[in-house]
């Protein structure tokens, strides 16, 4: 493994990390970076890098752990789930992440192998780039109007429930699990920061199983000769994303989702001049 090679890793690590949980489309920022620029495939092989990216995936979840610590204990402590399963509190619990969770894990399961076979092109995450553009903006513009849930204590199970199935458009690359789910969350009534502190929660259990999963069926691609890279990607991916959503979480409540939706059309834009 030669240092260019690492320092591809630790590039796609940084984009990982920087891209994955703001509503930008982590996958569009992959195509311009990768696929059409830096091509790891060309040295670790089609394989290895789609193993690859799962791995930095990992390192990004680590991230929201580690950001939100205090909440998944608060979350996982025993008395809060005695409380949790009494009927006794008004907290933000597991029934919420279930709620949030189901819709599109289960349309996942159902539909996968149709999304990776017919979704998965450039052509599918261009329209998911645009398309998920102007549900931001439409966010934006109507969301602001109906907020009354400021913090994350305060999301029903109704909001939970519905931003659950409004991610299920993030199952259509290129439209941003983040980007669905903190608009979603905005249109049922949520302060931008909280949908996007429950965004993150949510997460994580759905992006560490489906990691899991993928990597269960793909160890037999890590290797000493691969290994430096994977690590290499995880660190960074996971000091990136660190940054990155602590600036972001100060930031939502200022400039809403408005700028990233630009951001998006243009990257879309970007996307199709290089590609096509």
């Amino acid at each position: 493994m030669s240092w260019y090679e690492l320092f591809i890793g630790f590039l796609l690590g940084v984009v990982e990390g920087l891209t994955e949980f703001a509503p930008v489309s982590s996958t569009g920022h992959m195509i311009v970076v990768d696929d059409l620029w830096l091509n790891s495939s060309a040295f670790l092989g089609q394989e290895v890098a789609n193993t690859f990216k799962i791995v930095i995936q990992l390192g990004s979840i680590l991230a929201v752990i580690v950001v939100f610590r205090n909440r998944f204990k608060q979350l996982l402590n025993p008395k809060e789930l005695v409380s949790f399963r009494r009927g006794q509190t008004d907290k933000l619990n597991l029934l919420h992440i279930l709620m949030g969770l189901l819709p599109a894990a289960v349309l996942g399961l159902l539909f996968e192998d149709y999304i990776d076979t017919h979704l998965f092109s450039v052509k599918t995450v261009l329209i998911g780039l645009v398309i998920g553009a102007f549900f931001m903006i439409a966010a934006d513009l109507s969301g602001v109007k109906r907020q009354t849930t400021a913090t994350l204590d305060e999301i029903s199970y109704k909001q939970a429930l519905g931003v659950g199935l409004i991610q299920c458009f993030s199952l259509w690359p290129g439209f941003s699990r983040s980007g669905s789910t903190i608009s979603g969350g905005v249109l049922l009534g949520m302060s931008h920061r909280a949908a996007a502190d429950f965004t993150f929660i949510m997460a994580v259990p759905i992006m560490f199983g489906a990691s899991a999963l993928s990597l269960y069926s793909k160890w037999n691609y890590f290797t000493m000769e691969t290994l430096p890279v994977f690590l290499v990607g995880f660190v960074s991916a996971f000091l990136f994303a660190l940054l990155s959503i602590q600036f972001f979480l100060k930031l939502i409540n200022k400039v809403k989702l408005t700028p990233f939706a630009i951001y998006r059309i243009v990257l879309a834009a970007v996307i199709y001049f290089l590609y096509f």
